[in-house]
């Protein structure tokens, strides 16, 4: 079993690297200080590779944690888990594929609807925009990959786990303390860059950031908790799908 589960670390380790490649693809906002500094001794290619060693290490965290924590709070990873032997039984793709359709179909929706905000501030959004160059790779490999291992293989088992500890269960309460934390800290960490690009961000722009990043955090948990954490992959993918859709039309 141990063998098996280094593979699924492994796995899981290898598609969060994917989307952590594809942020090469884009180009990474910096404080320009910084960028003066690192580019007198590195090139611009070095300069991204070196942004990427932070991401990387917690990459390593997050799978680790997962994989030692994920069943203790019978949380799944259905598919992998068939690969590597984990589970013998065979786990119901059709399921785990609409409900990820679903959920990112819809979530991508509401996003969409909260992207009307653009229209009441437009000068801060195309700030915030325009240093945000995000490639289709990026959207769909980071975000949908990289992220969901960081956020809910990671750090939502892990809110899980602690709550399941203190109150010596795994009643529903305590899984949600964990979707809804989880959510929460993953909007909070879009702050820096927030206010890295606008200097005094609206209360309204603030709001935007917090509830269009935690929307999505509450349904991809409620689909790892349900489904496993490929249906979150899955669905957060859809959603960016939706979001770019939206954008051709809308813009």
């Amino acid at each position: 079993m141990k063998r098996k589960k280094f593979y699924l670390a492994l796995f899981l380790f290898l598609l969060g690297m994917l989307g952590m490649l594809s942020i090469l693809t884009m180009d990474i906002p910096l404080p320009e200080e910084l960028v003066s500094i690192l580019e007198e001794k590195f090139t611009p290619l070095q300069v991204k590779l070196l942004t990427l060693v932070n991401p990387t290490i917690l990459l390593m965290v997050a799978v680790l944690v997962g994989t030692l924590l994920y069943q203790k709070v019978n949380l799944s990873v259905p598919i992998i888990e068939k690969v590597v032997g984990i589970k013998q039984e065979s786990p119901n793709l059709c399921e785990i594929a609409i409900y990820g359709l679903l959920g990112g179909v819809l979530t991508g929706m509401l996003l969409s609807i909260l992207g009307l905000y653009r229209y009441i501030s437009p000068t801060e959004f195309e700030l915030l925009n325009s240093s945000l160059h995000l490639t289709l790779a990026a959207r769909f490999l980071y975000g949908g990959l990289t992220e969901e291992i960081f956020m809910r293989f990671g750090l939502m088992t892990l809110m899980v786990w602690i709550g399941a500890k203190l109150f010596k269960s795994t009643r529903v309460y305590v899984y949600w303390t964990g979707i809804v934390l989880s959510a929460f800290i993953f909007a909070i960490g879009h702050f820096p860059v927030v206010f890295q690009v606008v200097e005094k961000p609206s209360l309204i722009l603030i709001a935007y950031v917090l509830i269009g990043n935690s929307v999505g955090g509450l349904v991809f948990g409620w689909l790892y908790w349900k489904k496993g954490l490929e249906s979150a992959f899955l669905a957060h993918i859809f959603t960016h799908v939706v979001l770019v859709l939206a954008e051709k039309v809308f813009l």
